[in-house]
C-alpha cells in the first residue's frame, strides 16, 4: 500500500500501481481466482508495465504550460540523428543482396525483393501512420513507434527463414516513418524565419542515413556476417529509444479536440485541391527525386564496368561524397533559404542538380571525375529544393502539417521509384549516357512546374503578382505569418489549471483572434531587429490578411 502510495504522488506508472494495491486490499477478503485467471492477470500487468515504461515522461519533458519547453540546437540535432538511423533501416540490405542470397540459400531474384516489400511498408506508413501525428501527441506516437520497430527487427537479426525475413521487413518498413513525423514537429516548434535552417539538420539527418546505410553495411559484410549488420542497427535503434525518451519533450496535440481518422485521411486530398503551392511542390518534388535514385542505382553497374571496374567497397564509398553536401546545406539555408522566397531557393536547387547531371552523364564514361561532381551538386540541389519547398508548404495549414507532410512524401516517395525502374530500364538499353539524359529531361520538368506560378501568386498560374524574391520579415513562405499554437495551448492551459473554467470557454473560443495578434507581434519584433541590423526587407502590409486567410482555410479543413 504504501508502494502505490508512494507511485502515484511520484506521478509515475499510477494506473498499474493502484490496481495492483486494490487487488492486495481485497486479496485478503476475497478468494484467491484460479491459476489461469491468476496467470492472465500477471501477463496483463507485465504488457501494462511495459507501456508505462514506454510512455512515462521524465519531469524535465512533461508539458507545463507555465514554462514550454523551447526548441533548442541539442533538439534539433537529436532529431536529426534519430532521423538518420532510423530511415538507415530502409537501406541496410541494398548492397549485401547477393550475400543474402547465398546465406538464405535461394536465387538473387528472391531477394531482390526484399528492397521493394521494405519500400513498399515505408509507403503504406507513410499514408496510413503519418497522418496521425496531426491527431495523437507526437512523444508517446513517436516513441512506441521506434520501440515497436527497435522489438520486431530483433527478428530480422536471428531468423533462418526468408519469408519470415521478408515479411517482418516490410512491418519494420511500416513503422519506420517516425522521421516523418519530425520534420512536421520541426515545423511547428521552429521560427517561421529560421525554419528553413533547423528542417535542414534533419533533411542531411535523412540523406546521411541513406548514404551511411549502404557505407556501413557494405564494409562490414566484406570481414563478417551480415547480421553484425543487423544486430549493430538494433543497438542503434534502442539508443535512438532511449535518446528520445529522456530528451523529447512532450507537446500537446495540434487537434486536442479529435479528428475522424477517415475523413483526416480524405482531408489530404482537399488540401491539396485547395492549395496550388501544395501541387506545385508535389511535382517538382515527384521530379527531383527521380534522378536521385535512377544515379544512385546506375552508378554501380558504371564503375563495375570497363574502364573502372571498381570493387564493391569501393563503390560503396562513393557515398561519402553526399556526406559534404549534407555538412553544408545547414550553412547553405540559414544564408540563402532563410532570405528569399522559396521558389526562388527551389530553383537554385534544380539548377545545381541539373549542372551535376550534366557533367557526370556526358563524362562520366571516361572520367570518374564526372560522377564524383554529380554526386556532390545532385545531392546538394536535392537537399536545398526539398527544404525550401517544406518551407513554402509547411506554412499552408498549422494544423494540418502532418498532412501536408504526407501528400509531399507520397509524391517524392513515387517520383524514386520511377527513377529506379526508369534508369535501371534505359541502363540496360542505352547504358550511362540513355539513364542520364532521363535524369536531365526530369530536372527540366521540374524547372518547367517551377516557372508555372510565382512566389506570390495566389492562385494555379502566372507571375502578375509580382517577382520580388526577399521574404517578408518572420515569414518562412515570404508572405504568411504563422501563429504559435503551442504559445495559444500553454496560454489556455494556464488558465484552464488555474480553475476559471468561465473564462477558460471565452479564451478558447477567441484562440484564432489571440493567435493572430501574437503572429502580429512576433512580426513587429522581427521586423525591427531587421531593421536595426540592416537586413531583410520590411513586413508585407498583406501578411496579416494572409495569415488570417490561411487560419480560415485551416478551420475549413479541419471541420469537414
Amino acid at each position: 500500500m504504501t508502494e502505490a502510495k508512494n507511485a502515484d504522488q511520484s506521478g509515475s506508472f499510477p494506473d498499474y500501481y493502484n490496481g495492483h494495491a486494490s487487488e492486495k486490499q481485497t486479496s485478503s477478503t476475497n478468494t484467491s481466482p484460479p491459476p489461469e485467471e491468476q496467470k492472465s492477470a500477471t501477463e496483463r500487468s507485465l504488457s501494462g508495465r511495459i507501456w508505462d515504461a514506454v510512455t512515462w515522461i521524465p519531469p524535465r519533458c512533461r508539458w507545463d504550460p507555465e514554462k514550454p519547453p523551447e526548441f533548442s540546437m541539442p533538439l534539433n540535432i537529436l532529431f536529426g540523428f534519430a532521423g538518420a538511423f532510423t530511415v538507415a533501416n530502409l537501406y541496410y540490405n541494398h548492397p549485401i543482396l547477393n550475400i543474402l542470397a547465398r546465406d538464405f540459400d535461394v536465387p538473387y531474384v528472391k531477394v531482390s525483393q526484399i528492397p521493394t516489400v521494405m519500400q513498399a511498408g515505408y509507403a503504406g506508413g507513410l499514408l496510413f501512420l503519418n497522418p496521425l501525428g496531426d491527431l495523437l501527441k507526437r512523444r508517446p506516437f513517436v516513441l512506441a513507434l521506434v520501440f515497436f520497430t527497435a522489438t520486431m527487427w530483433i527478428g530480422l537479426c536471428v531468423t533462418r527463414s526468408l519469408a519470415a525475413f521478408t515479411a517482418i521487413s516490410f512491418i519494420v518498413g511500416v513503422t519506420t516513418v517516425t522521421p516523418q513525423l519530425m520534420l512536421p514537429l520541426v515545423g511547428d516548434l521552429a521560427p517561421p524565419h529560421r525554419r528553413a535552417a533547423a528542417l535542414s539538420i534533419v533533411v542531411a539527418g535523412f540523406m546521411l542515413g541513406i548514404l551511411v546505410a549502404r557505407v556501413i553495411s557494405g564494409t562490414i559484410t566484406n570481414y563478417v556476417s551480415w547480421r553484425i549488420v543487423y544486430w549493430l542497427a538494433l543497438g542503434l535503434q534502442y539508443f535512438i529509444f532511449f535518446l528520445l525518451w529522456l530528451f523529447m519533450p512532450d507537446y500537446p496535440s495540434t487537434n486536442p479536440g479529435g479528428l475522424n481518422y477517415f475523413r483526416m485521411l480524405f482531408s489530404i486530398l482537399q488540401i491539396l485541391w485547395e492549395s496550388p503551392v501544395l501541387v506545385q511542390s508535389c511535382a517538382i518534388g515527384f521530379f527531383t527525386s527521380a534522378p536521385f535514385t535512377a544515379y544512385w542505382t546506375t552508378l554501380t553497374f558504371l564503375l563495375a564496368s570497363p574502364p573502372y571496374q571498381y570493387s564493391s567497397l569501393i563503390i560503396g564509398l562513393f557515398a561519402l561524397i553526399g556526406i559534404a553536401a549534407m555538412l553544408l546545406s545547414p550553412f547553405y539555408a540559414r544564408q540563402i533559404i532563410d532570405r528569399f522566397v522559396p521558389l526562388f531557393s527551389v530553383v537554385l536547387g534544380e539548377l545545381l542538380a541539373l549542372i551535376g547531371i550534366c557533367i557526370g552523364t556526358y563524362t562520366g564514361t571516361f572520367t570518374v571525375a564526372g560522377p564524383i561532381i554529380q554526386a556532390f551538386l545532385l545531392d546538394m540541389g536535392l537537399q536545398t529544393s526539398q527544404i525550401a519547398n517544406r518551407s513554402a508548404i509547411y506554412a499552408i495549414a498549422p494544423k494540418a502539417r502532418n498532412r501536408v507532410n504526407t501528400a509531399f512524401m507520397v509524391c517524392v516517395f513515387c517520383g524514386q521509384l520511377v527513377g529506379t525502374a526508369v534508369g535501371n530500364h534505359l541502363y540496360a538499353r542505352g547504358g550511362w549516357i540513355a539513364s542520364g539524359s532521363y535524369s536531365v529531361g526530369s530536372i527540366g520538368m521540374a524547372l518547367l512546374f517551377c516557372a508555372v506560378r510565382g512566389p506570390w501568386q495566389e492562385g494555379w498560374f502566372g507571375w502578375d503578382k509580382g517577382w520580388k524574391i526577399t521574404k517578408a520579415a518572420g515569414t518562412a513562405d515570404g508572405k504568411t505569418a504563422e501563429k504559435s499554437h503551442l504559445a495559444a495551448r500553454s496560454h489556455l492551459d494556464r488558465i484552464k489549471k488555474d480553475g476559471d473554467v468561465e473564462k477558460g470557454a471565452v479564451e478558447e473560443s477567441n484562440t484564432e483572434e489571440a493567435l493572430e495578434q501574437m503572429a502580429e507581434e512576433e512580426e513587429a519584433n522581427v521586423a525591427k531587429e531587421s531593421r536595426e541590423e540592416g537586413k531583410g526587407p520590411e513586413v508585407s502590409s498583406s501578411v496579416a490578411h494572409d495569415a488570417k486567410g490561411d487560419s480560415m482555410q485551416d478551420d475549413r479543413i479541419l471541420s469537414e
